[in-house]
């Protein structure tokens, strides 16, 4: 049910993956006015692998519109810890890193998500808790508020025009502990069937067998063409479907009887 109160999540299970680590990652989200944005940060924390979120004494929630602006990210709206204070919601965690686009009377190193990056996912790795602090959307973090925390960041943004909604800044910090430790996207790409030796040998022969029929190769007089066609398809490496699409093409212009084009010279 969400809303209810209490500061804790199930511990990590035993790491098996490089991204488990980020279980112990958790975002929070102070005074919290519009709904939509606790329902985007949702949205950008699952898309990036991290499921723990954190609200102090939100505005409004749960919401209709949080839900909705989730798009499918329910179970970690679902899952969400709604406490009345800040030190509540930094509970158990070694590393408190607040997003703060202003110093102001602040002595500590200000650093980017890259730059934070490396020492937040090691203190993960070791099986420690950390929390992500970002602030209301209009008036960011207080002061005291960022006073709780031992980190600082900010995001590079344009100088002249640098307002970032609040799920965009959960977007950019939740991505890059992401890509620092998983950028591969092969598994977006589609396995592809490739031709066997002897397919793309038999499409060769086929090919060979087409030209000299539609008399493009001429067998007495054959120079390069069929090493360079050769060379090209190879260089390919067909599929075998598309190898099946070149024999059809193949086939075709064999059969192909041809008709003299509107204007053509009929005794050509």
């Amino acid at each position: 049910m969400p809303g209810k109160m209490t500061t804790l999540f199930p511990p990590c299970p035993p790491m098996s993956s490089p991204t488990d680590c980020l279980h112990n990652i958790r975002v929070v989200l102070s005074h919290t006015s519009h709904p939509g944005n606790i329902g985007s940060t949702a949205r950008a924390m699952k898309t990036m692998g991290l499921s723990r979120l954190y609200l102090v004494n939100p505005k409004e929630f749960p919401s209709e519109v949080a839900t909705s602006l989730a798009s499918s990210a329910n179970d970690v709206l679902e899952n969400a810890v709604v406490v009345d204070s800040v030190e509540k919601a930094l509970a158990g965690t070694t590393l408190q890193v607040a997003m703060t686009a202003r110093r102001r009377e602040l002595v500590q190193p200000l650093h980017t998500p890259r730059q934070l990056v490396p020492e937040l996912l090691g203190e993960a790795q070791q099986g420690g808790e950390i929390a992500l602090l970002f602030g209301a959307e209009t008036s960011g973090l207080t002061i005291d508020e960022v006073q709780q925390c031992n980190r600082l960041v900010t995001i590079p943004t344009n100088p002249d025009y640098s307002s970032l909604n609040l799920a965009q800044a959960v977007q950019v910090l939740t991505y890059e502990l992401r890509a620092s430790l998983l950028d591969d996207v092969s598994y977006l790409e589609e396995k592809r069937e490739l031709a066997d030796h002897d397919y793309v040998e038999r499409f060769l022969v086929h090919l060979e067998e087409t030209l000299i029929r539609i008399n493009f190769l001429k067998p007495h007089a054959p120079k390069r063409l069929m090493p360079r066609l050769r060379r090209l398809f190879l260089r390919a490496q067909l599929e075998r479907e598309e190898v099946d699409i070149l024999r059809g093409v193949c086939r075709a212009a064999v059969e192909f009887d041809r008709k003299p084009l509107p204007g053509e010279d009929q005794r050509s």
